[in-house]
């Protein structure tokens, strides 16, 4: 068995957890799948930091250009940069995933606001722990995203990666596709369709190409260190863990919602 499945099979059950999380049921009417999306979009939206955080630390991204690191891992993360930076859109437009997301936000009829106005306070405090800190946020949500910026803080490429690897969206089980396409029946007046292709080209790109890259990636990072493969193992679960807070966060939202009407 190598590092990875070994990993694999560290992180098996916080996956299959997420995977048959009690959440998705929950997800029956529109007004559920808002507050869904609206808590779900600060994992979008990290998601595109990590990413970033990567594209820093493994290419050159200043001037006067020098080469740096491992060509192939080079090669890898700009791939990836490329697809999720700006991806065709369903229009046929170019588009980040985060943006892609918020517009299928908008399409349906869940709020911006409260994550534009963060995003507008990080621009503002120029300290995202800060931001996290000060919003009104479920405290699993700021634990999620502090998670996340800790490890780009700390500033190891392999953990970064490790990070941005194990907790990306084929967590998210294609049943949730479907409970959408459900949802666009039932709902014919509310446009899902920018939704639903999010969904199906993110998967999509994860389970085609982007995971095996990234799981290249590692392994070009921790090579033979077996203190870095199990620094990645570490953080593989806790990024895991964090997910699943993030995941009661929105399931206790749902629920209370229900309790108050």
């Amino acid at each position: 068995m190598n590092a990875i499945d070994t990993i694999q099979e560290q992180i098996k059950s916080y996956k299959q957890h997420l995977l048959h999380h009690s959440l998705y049921e929950k997800v029956t009417t529109l007004e559920e799948l808002h507050v869904f999306l609206e808590n779900h979009v600060y994992a979008v939206w990290d998601f595109m930091s990590l990413l970033k955080a990567l594209q820093a630390k493994l290419t050159c991204t200043t001037t006067p250009w020098l080469p740096v690191g491992n060509p192939a891992v080079r090669y890898l993360i700009n791939e990836i940069v490329v697809a999720e930076e700006t991806d065709l859109a369903l229009d046929g437009s170019r588009q980040s995933h985060y943006e892609m997301y918020v517009d299928a936000m908008k399409a349906c009829g869940a709020s911006i606001q409260e994550v534009a106005c963060f995003l507008e306070h990080v621009q503002t405090t120029k300290n995202i722990f800060v931001s996290i800190k000060k919003s009104n946020l479920h405290p699993n949500v700021k634990a999620f995203l502090d998670f996340t910026f800790r490890v780009i803080e700390e500033g190891k490429a392999h953990k970064i990666a490790s990070a941005f690897t194990f907790g990306r969206e084929d967590l998210i089980p294609n049943m949730f596709t479907e409970i959408l396409r459900n949802f666009q029946q039932n709902f014919p007046e509310i446009d899902l369709s920018k939704l639903i292709y999010y969904f199906e080209r993110h998967i999509e790109l994860d389970a085609d190409e982007h995971g095996p890259m990234a799981m290249q990636m590692i392994a070009e990072l921790c090579g033979d260190s077996e203190q870095k493969w199990k620094e990645v193992e570490l953080v593989s679960i806790e990024a895991l863990e964090k997910r699943i807070g993030l995941w009661n966060a929105i399931e206790e939202q749902i629920v209370l919602k229900k309790e108050l009407v």
